[in-house]
């Protein structure tokens, strides 16, 4: 029996057929869990998540759509992930430690206005009445979140942050995971709209070439190159 088959039945409430399907798909959703390496998390705990994402997927397929159903479920299973990492945090730092990071934060301020200049890690501790090594550490913990999390785009109110940029593993599962989730996006879109970001990104075709071609002028282009990307990106995550 193939996959549609069986998300059908289980949409009918077959619990057999369901937990097939999620059985099927453990490949697809370990493949996707390895990119997401190294984050500070056991790939076990992620691949539940992951799992969760699958489910999801499962139930809300529509199975009168002409496209593969590992097509849906790759961007349902790596937003679930994705959701999962940010909400919880990449870093574990204790509730002290941020406290601890939050009240250094405020009294460097407070002394650098009363000084003039950048105080020293021993009067901040002297203010604070604290051991300067609980400084040092929550100043590191602090830097090292902040750092991850900082924000290296912002366009369009869609910012793009460090750990999005961090270098990946990949391998032929990826780059299919990968290939899988664009085109899922794209077939997606509009006719107009798909033509717009192929020209633009795939004959690298620049925005005033696209305006000539689609009789329409520079700013719209421009404008609806930028609805078009930030939808997309709602749609991968």
């Amino acid at each position: 029996m193939d996959t549609l088959e069986l998300i059908k039945l289980s949409k009918q409430g077959d619990k057999e057929a369901r937990d097939r399907v999620v059985t099927e798909n453990m490949g697809l959703v370990w493949s996707i869990v390895r990119r997401f390496a190294n984050r500070g998390h056991e790939l076990e705990d992620l691949f539940q998540i992951g799992s969760i994402g699958l489910i999801k997927a499962i139930d809300k397929f529509d199975t009168s759509y002409d496209v593969r159903f590992s097509t849906y479920a790759v961007p349902m299973i790596t937003g679930e992930i994705k959701r999962f990492l940010r909400d919880d945090g990449m870093i574990k730092v204790s509730r002290t430690l941020k406290e601890t990071a939050g009240k250094v934060k405020i009294t460097r301020e407070i002394l650098n206005n009363k000084l003039g200049r950048e105080p020293t890690i021993d009067e901040i501790a002297c203010e604070l009445q604290i051991e300067t090594e609980d400084i040092v550490m929550a100043l590191e913990s602090n830097a090292e979140v902040e750092s991850l999390y900082k924000t290296i785009y912002q366009g369009d109110g869609n910012a793009i942050y460090l750990i999005d940029k961090l270098e990946q593993s990949t391998d032929e599962n990826e780059i299919m995971i990968d290939k899988l989730a664009l085109k899922e996006i794209l077939d997606s879109l509009d006719r107009k709209d798909r033509d717009l970001i192929e020209l633009r990104y795939f004959y690298d075709k620049t925005q005033t070439d696209i305006a000539k071609e689609l009789g329409i002028s520079q700013v719209q282009v421009s404008r609806l190159e930028k609805k078009i990307l930030r939808m997309m990106k709602e749609k991968m995550t």
